[in-house]
């Protein structure tokens, strides 16, 4: 037998783990997608609004929600 008779019994397989392999690929570049993301929503947590004006409760209150 020659290689050309190996090709049709092994092609269901091949496909198979090319097929796993990309979306191992895709789900890497999904993730560290999200994880870039991540880290800008949460830069955008930290800064004021500047349409809302700053009050002394703003500024002294140790528990506020933003």
């Amino acid at each position: 037998m020659g290689i050309h008779y190996d090709y049709k019994s092994t092609r269901g397989m091949k496909a198979m783990e090319k097929a796993a392999k990309r979306e191992r690929r895709l789900a890497e570049r999904k993730a560290k997608r999200e994880a870039k993301e991540g880290k800008k929503k949460q830069e955008d947590v930290n800064k004021l609004n500047v349409q809302e004006p700053i009050t002394l409760d703003f500024i002294t209150n140790p528990n506020k929600d933003k």
